[in-house]
C-alpha cells in the first residue's frame, strides 16, 4: 500500500467546550495519510487514476469551517469517516491538532488510525 498525504492543512472552525470558545473561529491543523495503490496513476499519468488531494482537501475544508464539534475527537472521527467512505480508502492515519490550546505547548490533539493497511 502506497500513501497519498497532506501536511499541515490549517482550517479555521468553532471547537471547544468553553464558553469563550464557542464564540470565535479557532485553527485546527491536519496532518493526514491515506493509504492507496498509486501504481495505475504512476503508469497513466492521469489525475483520474489517483487519489486527488485537492479535491480530499477541499471536502474536509468545507466540512471542517462549517462544524462546530466541542471535541477533536470528534472532528477526528468525522474527518476519517468522510475520507474513508467518500474516497474509498481502506486506511487512514490522521493526526488531528489545535494549536495554542494550552499554554506553553505549540499544539495538543489526537492521532487516530482507522482501517487496515493492506
Amino acid at each position: 500500500m502506497d500513501i497519498v498525504y497532506i501536511r499541515e492543512l490549517n482550517i479555521k472552525t468553532v471547537i471547544g467546550i468553553f464558553d469563550w470558545e464557542r464564540s470565535i473561529k479557532q485553527t485546527v491543523s491536519l496532518d493526514l495519510e491515506m493509504g492507496t495503490d498509486i501504481a495505475k496513476a504512476a503508469a497513466t499519468d492521469s489525475i483520474n487514476d489517483t487519489l486527488d488531494y485537492k479535491a480530499v482537501s477541499k471536502r474536509l475544508i468545507s466540512f471542517i469551517e462549517a462544524s462546530e464539534f466541542q471535541l477533536v475527537e470528534t472532528m477526528a472521527e468525522r474527518v476519517t469517516e468522510i475520507v474513508r467512505e467518500e474516497f474509498s480508502v481502506p486506511w487512514v492515519r490522521l493526526r488531528l491538532s489545535k494549536p495554542g490550546a494550552v499554554r506553553g505547548a505549540k499544539d495538543v490533539g489526537v492521532v487516530i488510525e482507522r482501517g487496515e493497511k493492506v
